[in-house]
């Protein structure tokens, strides 16, 4: 009984908390609060203050919060200046109305349209008296057919400082070199070598002419469709920027082939040689005078050039019946001759305008019909 009761004191002495292990009792600690220190009324003011920030510091996450929620969600007021920048790149809108309201696009007619080649002839009569004299000896002209641009400036480059028949002749072994005039395209051109070209007679110069027309066709800088489209000023800029088109060869391109009722060839001799016999001139008029003498003809200038090629052809004037302000100078065959002599040797590059008749002839798009 003993030994139990000193096993079961030595169990209870284990559970049983020692003093060294509990140094403090909760009985004989006594927490007393801290005292205040003392207020003096001029420290009032800088507790009220104090008290104020330290209840504003919790506030302060919470604005920086405010912040960033816009960041991550798509508000309204924050995404307004977006769209605005947006809106500048996008291209402004016309509306069906605004397009409506532009001015439409003014076709001048060609003198192959009905009734064009009656209206030329009645204003130049009336507005020039003495070219309506020329114009009731001479047979009217026609502008029957209508070649491709592309066909027709092929032609021209052919037919260039060369006597007609041997520009047909060329023109005929280039058509068949190339299977046709149907045939006669960018790429049909681009295929023939130069070699192939001098073969048929076609000088080296006029085979890099060829090809660089067929190669601005092929880049789109030049179409039959814009060209049928250009007004006169814009389709001169453009084919003078082909490799041997030139002035007159856009003049007489734009007045045989595209029919344009208002081209005045200034640097074409025939027509400078007609004004100068036609008003009674001493000197054949410069290309800068030009402009100025047969203002009066606009704006069927192509019409009125082509009787001068006509008064040009015949050496001589029509009678005169009724007297004029100015005095008309008929030119000798002879004398007209030597003066033609004369210019070919200081103006070598005006062979290709002689003989503007022929020259007409050879584009095969210009007739003389009935008086």
């Amino acid at each position: 009984m003993k030994l139990r009761s000193s096993i079961g004191e030595q169990t209870n002495h284990k559970h049983q908390p020692s003093e060294s292990h509990c140094p403090l009792d909760s009985t004989s600690i006594t927490i007393s609060p801290t005292p205040p220190p003392p207020v003096s009324p001029k420290s009032e003011e800088p507790s009220q203050t104090q008290t104020s920030t330290t209840s504003k510091i919790p506030f302060r996450p919470r604005k920086i919060r405010k912040l960033e929620k816009p960041e991550n969600t798509s508000d309204s007021s924050n995404s307004k200046p977006f769209q605005e920048n947006n809106s500048r790149i996008k291209p402004p809108k016309i509306s069906i109305q605004q397009i409506r309201a532009l001015p439409p696009r003014i076709v001048t007619k060609t003198l192959s349209c009905e009734g064009e080649i009656e209206c030329a002839i009645r204003h130049l009569k009336a507005s020039d008296p003495i070219l309506s004299r020329v114009i009731d000896s001479y047979n009217r002209p026609v502008f029957s057919s209508f070649d491709r641009p592309f066909l027709a400036l092929a032609k021209s480059i052919l037919h260039q400082q060369l006597a007609p028949k041997a520009g047909t002749s060329i023109y005929t072994r280039f058509i068949s070199l190339c299977g046709g005039e149907s045939s006669v395209v960018p790429e049909s051109v681009l295929a023939i070598n130069p070699q192939q070209l001098r073969q048929i007679g076609v000088s080296a110069r006029k085979a890099s002419y060829l090809h660089d027309l067929a190669n601005k066709y092929k880049n789109r800088i030049l179409s039959d469709s814009s060209i049928v489209d250009m007004d006169d000023k814009s389709l001169y800029t453009m084919l003078t920027m082909v490799e041997g088109i030139g002035s007159w060869s856009v003049h007489m391109f734009m007045m045989n082939s595209l029919h344009r009722p208002d081209v005045l060839p200034i640097v074409d001799l025939g027509v400078r040689k007609g004004v100068q016999l036609l008003y009674g001139l001493e000197e054949l008029p410069r290309p800068s005078q030009m402009e100025q003498l047969c203002e009066k003809w606009r704006p069927y200038r192509t019409v009125a050039s082509m009787y001068m090629w006509r008064l040009v052809d015949t050496k001589s004037l029509p009678s005169v019946t009724t007297t004029t302000t100015l005095s008309v100078a008929v030119v000798s065959a002879p004398n007209q001759q030597k003066q033609q002599q004369q210019e070919q040797q200081q103006q070598p590059q005006a062979l290709q305008l002689i003989d503007p008749i022929s020259g007409i002839a050879n584009l095969g798009v210009c007739a003389w019909g009935e008086p």
